[in-house]
């Protein structure tokens, strides 16, 4: 009997025993992977694209990226500002001093020009036109001679010196540029009571005007007050070159100006010297066949200041609204890192 009870109640522990550790396996074996998962959810965000941590450095790439954009387009909106001011300052110089545009007119032929000659106690000897620029041999000098060209006497009140009257001839000047005519006149004085002995001349720009005029003195008063006057002394062929300037002035008026190239070769005197007596001689002649033509011009377009300043405008336009977007971009990803902050507090909390 007792031996019975024994092996019964050993069987019915060992018995208890094998449940015990069927029941230990299954727990250890929850209890490792339930460890294994703890480690994998430790680990594995570290490597994940979509950790806070990852999320947060690419924000800040950006905002950095962005911040420098801005300040890129700050700059070139600074530079744009100051194109502005400098195309505004140059059209303006501009406008104030045009540029000097000077362009050169061939001709077969001038308008006669009018010369006239101040002689004073002089005596016209000789006056003639000719061609191929060859002046014979003088004949009879200090003798009269033949007057062949156009000329027109007149007497008329000094412009800048009230009261006192001027004598003046007034002789048709050259045409014909291709063949070289040239004026040759000759002058005579008798007497000087002067140290220096000179013929005033000034040349104005039609002979036609002058013969046309109905009030000459004035005329030649007018002429007197907008051209030159020059010299030419006795005892010296004086050569006189002239050419033609006109002027284009900016309220359309048209001015007419001679500039002249003057050569004086000497006179050998061969005939018996009387006392006081002087012989002048002078030749007027065309340069070349161009007239200059000056006309003053203003660089400054306003149509290309409009475009520089359209596209300069366009460019700040396009500056300053890409900064606003890049601007609230950056508040925009600012309050979402906030927010997530926000969250990943409170959850932890």
């Amino acid at each position: 009997m007792n031996r019975q009870e024994t092996s019964s109640s050993y069987q019915e522990l060992s018995e208890d025993v094998e449940h015990a550790d069927a029941n230990l396996e299954p727990a250890e074996e929850q209890v490792d992977k339930e460890d294994l998962d703890d480690a994998s959810s430790t680990i594995l965000p570290i490597l994940d694209s979509n950790s806070p941590s990852v999320r947060f450095s690419k924000s800040c790439l950006k905002n950095v990226f962005s911040v420098i954009l801005l300040f890129i387009y700050l700059l070139l909106m600074a530079v744009a500002v100051f194109l502005v001011y400098q195309t505004i300052a140059d059209f303006r110089d501009k406008l104030k001093h045009p540029v000097m545009s000077v362009s050169y007119k061939e001709v077969p032929s001038y308008d006669a020009p009018g010369i006239a000659l101040y002689p004073g106690k002089a005596e016209l000897l000789t006056c003639k036109h000719h061609l191929h620029n060859y002046i014979p041999p003088l004949v009879n000098p200090g003798q009269p001679g033949e007057i062949e060209c156009t000329t027109q006497r007149i007497n008329y009140t000094d412009p800048f010196a009230n009261g006192t009257k001027k004598f003046a001839v007034i002789v048709e000047g050259p045409r014909d540029v291709k063949q070289q005519e040239l004026v040759f006149m000759q002058f005579y004085l008798n007497e000087t009571d002067q140290d220096f002995s000179a013929i005033d001349y000034l040349l104005f720009s039609s002979f036609q005007d002058f013969l046309e005029s109905p009030n000459k003195p004035d005329f030649m008063k007018a002429c007197e007050s907008s051209y030159s006057s020059w010299k030419f002394s006795s005892g010296f062929r004086t050569w006189v070159k002239m050419s033609l300037v006109k002027t284009k002035e900016e309220d359309g008026r048209e001015t007419v100006e001679f500039r002249q190239e003057i050569s004086v070769v000497n006179y050998i005197e061969r005939r018996a010297k009387a006392s006081g007596d002087q012989l002048f001689f002078v030749v007027f002649e065309w340069k070349d066949p161009f007239i200059q033509e000056v006309q003053d011009i203003v660089t400054a377009n306003a149509w290309n200041m409009i475009a520089i300043l359209c596209g300069i405008f366009l460019a700040l336009f396009k500056a300053a609204d890409f900064a606003k977007l890049s601007v609230k971009w950056m508040i925009k990803i600012r309050k979402r890192h906030l927010q997530r902050r926000t969250q990943a507090l409170n959850h932890i909390s």
